[in-house]
């Protein structure tokens, strides 16, 4: 459903969003770690499975912690079910491909109105808003709701998770001994160094590694190679190994997710044209 087929997959991220805003640091008497430079009122971009699976960030049943981040504000991208138009506010189910979460858009001025009426059924849409729980139940309380106009958005947001997961589970030390590694000369490397952020998924395992391979496939660097790229460049970028890689790669070949271009060893995926 959304890039190359990952969305299939009952994994962390189930599919490919921006990156959270720096705030104040959370007192370190509220227990939750702050390492990264995040606090509970960073704009963090997830996933609807991560919400899901997310710890309770102490007794109030109300707050979430995910990596050991307390989380209240996310940004998710999805598609728009269920919409039920009520006087005060606007009521819907999110479905990103991982999993499915109420959401609540109160309508308090026009522009609010105006917003939602832009948004449908089967609409994707970008949701910035608090998370929220009641009686064991998890939804978000939408701030913004954006229908998405440009489909990379979609792409664009999985990256994004997957890079905050990263981040937030990778010592600092092992990202920074990966910076020195070099790419093939005949490929385009990811710009900035990016390419760190993927090979600390070292530890990945079934799902999440298919994710991180299509996660390649996808990003600002490769999507518009005309000719895609090499399994060697695959593993260059993510440091896993071979067997797994090629064995990933395969089976989105036999999915049509990937195909072959010029020859039998360049790759790229099919949502890329």
């Amino acid at each position: 459903m959304y890039g190359g087929g990952a969305a299939n997959s009952n994994s962390l991220f189930g599919g490919g969003g921006f990156m959270p805003s720096q705030s104040t640091a959370v007192p370190e008497s509220s227990g939750i770690s702050n390492s990264k430079g995040r606090s509970a009122h960073s704009l963090l971009p997830l996933t609807v499975k991560q919400i899901m699976d997310a710890a309770q960030a102490s007794d109030d049943k109300s707050n979430f912690a995910i990596n050991g981040v307390e989380v209240t504000t996310v940004r998710l991208v999805g598609r728009m079910l269920g919409k039920v138009e009520r006087v005060t506010d606007v009521a819907f189910t999110l479905d990103d491909g991982t999993g499915k979460i109420d959401v609540n858009r109160w309508e308090n001025e026009s522009s609010d109105t105006k917003e939602m009426a832009d948004v449908n059924n089967g609409n994707y849409v970008i949701v910035n808003g608090g998370l929220k729980g009641f009686q064991g139940k998890r939804h978000v309380v939408a701030y913004s709701v954006r229908r998405v106009m440009n489909f990379n958005d979609i792409t664009h947001h999985f990256l994004h998770c997957i890079h905050v997961h990263l981040e937030h589970t990778t010592p600092k030390s092992q990202m920074n001994a990966n910076t020195a590694t070099p790419h093939h000369a005949n490929q385009v490397p990811f710009p900035n160094n990016q390419a760190t952020t993927f090979s600390a998924s070292a530890n990945a395992a079934g799902d999440d590694v298919s994710n991180l391979v299509m996660s390649v496939f996808h990003h600002p660097s490769v999507i518009n190679l005309e000719h895609g790229v090499t399994m060697e460049y695959v593993l260059d970028c993510l440091k896993l190994p071979e067997d797994v890689v090629r064995k990933v790669i395969l089976y989105h070949v036999e999915q049509g997710n990937i195909y072959n271009t010029i020859d039998d060893f360049h790759y790229k995926s099919a949502m890329n044209g």
